[in-house]
């Protein structure tokens, strides 16, 4: 009987960018989406249905290094949380914000009007 030999490092399809975040490797999709939907409770195999860019195996291979590191992992989602609100209270404290966002909510249902108005015409 011959023994199987097992591989016991894999790779991680992870890279870090210039600007600190971390995704998957060849992609522009974050570690943050898959951790932030594994911690929701879906399974690899939906996020991987949901993020083509990333295959099950990738999923599932992320998510063991996620668990393997977590208090790393941790750290930087707080980080990365701190940094999206800095840029939402920067963004929120722009002249003209709210009334701008009024405008383009109202732009946007009547649009959507427009189209259901289309839409019933058609039937």
């Amino acid at each position: 009987m011959q023994l199987m030999i097992l591989e016991t490092t894999q790779t991680v399809p992870l890279t870090v960018w210039k600007d600190g975040s971390i995704r998957v490797k060849g992609s522009r999709l974050l570690v943050d989406i898959i951790i932030n939907s594994h911690q929701c409770g879906e399974c690899p195999e939906h996020i991987s249905e949901s993020f083509p860019a990333v295959s099950v195996a990738e999923v599932y291979a992320i998510i063991a290094y996620y668990l393997t590191h977590k208090a790393k992992f941790e750290k930087y989602l707080a980080k990365r949380e701190k940094e999206a609100e800095e840029i939402k209270k920067r963004i929120e404290s722009l002249p003209n914000y709210r009334e701008r966002g009024n405008q383009i909510r109202k732009m946007l249902i009547i649009r959507q009007q427009n189209r259901n108005l289309k839409q019933n015409d058609g039937i």
